[in-house]
């Protein structure tokens, strides 16, 4: 019932903003660039933009502004998830989900992706990547978003993933007279001029960014986890043909192997990165490739382990036995990180966990909030709209209760969220 009330205040609350003034008050900003808390800041936002940062103490307030003091609360940049796939959510019964996948018609299932993108929102997540769809879901909740049709985050989509028949992106192994064998229209490649003909597919079809499939995946019947997928020439022609189109490309990498792969070959971010080896992160910090750990994906496949097949259940407690220990070597080694959840696996709305997961394993509250606002924006290309809060941004704003750097869980409870201006949502959940 709850999420219902927010979806509901969610839609009351997607018309455009209009140019009125508003002025946003707190005890407390975290602004994204510097690092730093500021005190009693003092926002403007016109329209859909920050005109204005000062101090309430000794800051002059337009006359025809509408006030919004949040008291004891802290300002942040919206939030960013540099890794979600808003069109379906799994259940706790794998088989379940394998038939309502088969057996749901494409319109249905944008429906639900509408919801789900309600729901992120209202949990503080003003930005996403979304990082893989079937029947072009993502791409019409995205192009609705954008026209302001239903409420959700601003979205980058892939489409289709891109990968090798067998892999990851491909289908599970249903018998082919069932179900008709992918090709490249549905990001199935095999040699470097299919992989080629994969990404303009997804790119003439609207994507803003590619996501590849160099290695095996957690959740897929009939791959190795962690072993390559696609050649080096293969990986090659995916990441060489997106930054011709100038799209970065994300790699769903487990393996260290394919990960090595995929760096060399000019990849921008690493998904996952469950078994990777610290000559691989080395590599990584050295090309300023990120790492996006999807800690909480983790957290859920260990939670539902005995709910799935037995093949993917062990590779589940592999992927998991290695990733925690993966991802704080990183933050030793000093490699770029954004946040990513990989929601979808779990639970949508829940995405700020993942900020708690990383302090839990090894970074500082503020380095967690810079991977889920300024580094997830420098990552998806979007940091001159997006991502810290400064004059001339777009107003993505969200407001947790007390101080977040002494309480990182608190960007789970967030008292207030704005996206382009539009007051999202206003005192929590209850």
């Amino acid at each position: 019932m709850l999420s219902l009330l927010a979806a509901n205040a969610c839609v009351a609350d997607a018309a455009p903003a209009a140019s009125r003034t508003i002025v946003l008050r707190a005890a407390r900003m975290f602004d994204g660039a510097s690092g730093k808390l500021v005190e009693h800041p003092q926002l403007t936002i016109v329209g859909n933009k920050i005109v204005r940062i000062a101090q309430s103490d000794n800051a002059e307030v337009p006359a025809s502004a509408e006030v919004i003091d949040l008291g004891d609360a802290t300002l942040l940049p919206g939030f960013i998830d540099a890794h979600v796939h808003l069109s379906g959510q799994s259940s706790d019964n794998w088989y379940g989900d394998f038939f309502d996948n088969m057996m749901r018609f494409p319109a249905e299932q944008a429906l639900y992706g509408a919801y789900y993108a309600c729901i992120t929102l209202e949990a503080g997540f003003t930005s996403v990547r979304d990082l893989g769809s079937t029947d072009w879901v993502a791409l019409g909740l995205r192009n609705a978003i954008d026209a302001g049709k239903v409420p959700g985050p601003r979205m980058l989509v892939s489409n289709y993933a891109v990968g090798s028949t067998g892999g990851h992106a491909d289908q599970d192994p249903i018998p082919p007279h069932r179900l008709p064998l992918a090709g490249p229209l549905q990001g199935v490649c095999n040699g470097p001029e299919e992989c080629r003909a994969a990404v303009r597919y997804q790119i003439k079809y609207g994507a803003n960014v590619i996501k590849f499939m160099p290695s095996g995946g957690v959740l897929s019947l009939s791959d190795p986890v962690d072993a390559p997928e696609l050649s080096q020439d293969e990986m090659n022609a995916v990441i060489g043909e997106s930054h011709a189109w100038g799209r970065k490309v994300a790699a769903h990498a487990h393996g260290d192997k394919a990960a090595k792969m995929a760096v060399a070959a000019g990849v921008d971010s690493i998904e996952h990165g469950s078994f990777i080896e610290d000559d691989t992160l080395r590599a990584m910090k050295a090309k300023n490739v990120y790492l996006v750990p999807t800690i909480s994906a983790i957290a859920h496949v260990e939670e539902k382990i005995a709910t799935f097949p037995p093949v993917i259940a062990e590779k589940g407690r592999a992927a998991a036995a290695h990733s925690r220990q993966t991802f704080r070597h990183a933050v030793q080694i000093g490699v770029p990180i954004a946040l990513g959840t990989d929601a979808g696996v779990g639970a949508h709305g829940t995405n700020a966990r993942e900020f708690r997961y990383m302090v839990e394993n090894g970074l500082t509250p503020v380095q967690s909030l810079l991977a889920g606002t300024a580094n997830a924006a420098r990552l998806l290309g979007i940091i001159d709209r997006v991502g810290t809060l400064e004059a001339g941004k777009l107003a993505d704003i969200v407001a947790v209760p007390g101080n977040p750097v002494a309480d990182i869980t608190v960007t789970e409870r967030p008292v207030f969220v704005m996206k382009d201006g539009v007051v999202v949502r206003r005192g929590a959940v209850r």
